[in-house]
C-alpha cells in the first residue's frame, strides 16, 4: 500500500493505485470513466478534476476578481496572493502563523521534522493507516530521519488509555482527522480531549493531519479555532474538501512556522510562483468551507437510504461505514470483485445519466473478493431524496448481476 497513487484516488475518485499510476488503465480508460461523470446528469459529487482544463481556468478566472486586487504584482517566492492566503488561513484555524506549502507531504515533514528537533525525539506516534504510513513511500524515515510507532492497530484513532500506556516513548503523536482510510472517522470531542491530554502527560508534542480538518466541525459541534486549539501545530489540504488545485498550509505559532518555511526551502518547496493555487485555495475557503455542514447533513440521508435500499433489495451482504457518517465521505463495502463494480458504476453514468458511485477497489480488510468504494457528497448531492438514492441503486444492481453473469462466462 505505500506505493499507492493516493493523490488520483483522493482527487478523482476513479483511479485504481498503484507504484506508477492507475492499474487498470486497459479495462477501464480513465477519459472514459471522466466522460461518464461529466456527462451524468445526476451525481452525489463533481469532482474538480473531471472539468476539462479550459473548464479549470475559466472557474478560476471567474472567481479571481472577487477574491483578490487583480492589480497587485503576482507572488513571487511567497507574498502577494500567497501571503493573503496565509493570513486568512490563520484567522479561520485561529493559529499565530500559517505557511502555505505545495503539497501536504511536505507541509508534514516540515512539521514533524522541526518538532523532532524542538523535543530531541525523532520518533512520532500514529496509526498504521494514516498517510505517511500509507501514501509517502516511507518518507518520514528516509527523507527527514524519524521513526514512526503505532499505539494502535485497531481501524480508529488510539484511545488516551493506549497513548497513556504505549510502552516507548515518542516526541509526536499526529492524529489524522478524520482517519480516510478507515472510513473517514472520528472520535468525540471528549475522546479527542482526553487523548490529546494523555500525550501531554507524556510531554509529546500533537500534531493534527487535518487535510480533511475542514468538514470535522460537525461532528465534534465545535468551532475550527476550538479544534486546533488542542494541537501544537495543524496541517489543512486546498485540494481536499476544498476543491483546489493543489497546496497545503501548516499553523502553529510563529517560531515553528518561521522553522518550517527554512525545512520547505530545503525540501524544495521554495516555489517561484503559485498565484493559481493560492486563488483557487481562498476560492475554496469562500465557496466550499460554509456549505460543509450541508454537506455532513446530507450524507447521513445518502447513507441511511443505501442501507435500506440494499435491504429492501436483498443485496445480500454489504456495509455502509461508519454508520451513520462522521463527515461529508464514507464507505461502502460489497462481496463483488472491483472491476465488476466499476464497470457497473460506469454503466450507471453512461446508460441512465446518474453517477451513484465511482472506482471501487479491493477492500483493505476483510476476506477476499470484497471491494469498497468511498462516497462523497457535495453540493449536487444535496437535490437526493432519499428515494432517489434508492432508485439508482436498484438500477446499479441490475447492472452488478448482469457484470456478474458476463464475468462468469469469460
Amino acid at each position: 500500500m505505500a506505493d499507492t497513487n493516493e493523490q488520483a484516488r483522493d482527487e478523482a475518485a476513479d483511479e485504481a493505485p498503484g507504484p506508477d499510476g492507475p492499474q487498470d488503465a486497459g479495462q477501464f480508460p480513465r477519459i472514459r470513466r471522466i466522460t461518464a461523470w461529466q456527462r451524468a446528469e445526476r451525481t452525489l459529487w463533481r469532482a474538480p478534476m473531471d472539468r476539462s482544463l479550459g473548464e479549470q481556468l475559466a472557474v478560476l478566472a471567474a472567481d479571481a476578481d472577487a477574491l483578490t486586487d487583480l492589480g497587485q504584482p503576482v507572488d513571487i517566492y511567497g507574498g502577494g496572493v500567497v501571503a493573503e492566503l496565509e493570513q486568512r488561513i490563520a484567522e479561520v484555524l485561529g493559529m499565530e502563523a500559517v505557511a502555505f506549502f505545495p503539497t501536504g507531504t511536505m507541509a508534514q515533514q516540515a512539521a514533524l521534522r522541526s518538532w523532532a528537533g524542538r523535543s530531541g525525539n525523532p520518533t512520532v506516534a500514529l496509526h498504521p493507516l494514516a498517510h505517511p504510513e500509507m501514501y509517502e513511500r516511507g518518507a518520514l524515515s528516509v527523507v527527514s530521519g524519524l521513526r514512526t510507532v503505532h499505539p494502535t492497530s485497531e481501524p480508529r484513532l488510539p484511545t488516551a488509555d493506549e497513548i497513556r500506556d504505549f510502552d516507548e516513548p515518542f516526541g509526536t503523536l499526529m492524529l489524522e482527522l478524520p482517519l480516510r482510510d478507515a472510513g473517514f472517522v472520528l472520535p468525540t470531542w471528549e475522546e479527542l480531549e482526553a487523548v490529546v491530554a494523555a500525550a501531554r502527560e507524556r510531554d509529546a508534542v500533537v500534531h493534527f493531519d487535518g487535510a480533511r480538518l475542514w468538514e470535522c466541525a460537525t461532528h465534534f459541534g465545535r468551532e475550527l479555532p476550538e479544534i486546533t486549539a488542542l494541537a501544537d501545530s495543524v496541517y489543512v489540504s486546498f485540494y481536499k474538501t476544498l476543491g483546489g488545485i493543489s497546496g497545503a498550509a501548516l499553523a502553529g505559532s510563529a517560531s515553528l512556522i518561521e522553522e518550517a518555511r527554512t525545512w520547505r526551502h530545503r525540501y524544495g518547496g521554495q516555489l517561484f510562483q503559485q498565484f493559481p493555487a493560492a486563488l483557487s485555495a481562498l476560492s475554496g475557503l469562500e465557496r466550499e468551507l460554509p456549505k460543509l455542514p450541508s454537506y455532513v447533513a446530507h450524507a447521513q440521508v445518502v447513507a441511511e437510504a443505501l442501507a435500506e435500499g440494499f435491504a429492501e433489495a436483498g443485496a445480500g451482504w454489504f456495509r455502509v461505514h461508519p454508520d451513520p457518517p462522521h463527515t461529508h465521505q464514507f464507505q461502502v463495502w460489497l462481496p463483488y470483485a472491483p472491476e465488476v463494480l466499476t464497470e457497473a458504476s460506469v454503466r450507471l453514468a453512461e446508460e441512465t445519466g446518474t453517477a451513484l458511485f465511482r472506482m471501487w477497489q479491493p477492500a483493505g480488510a476483510g476476506p477476499p473478493g470484497i471491494s469498497c468504494t468511498e462516497v462523497t457528497v457535495t453540493e449536487s448531492g444535496l437535490t437526493w431524496t432519499a428515494a432517489d438514492v434508492k432508485a439508482a441503486l436498484g438500477d446499479f444492481l441490475k447492472l452488478v448481476a448482469e457484470q456478474e453473469r458476463l464475468a462468469r462466462q469469460e
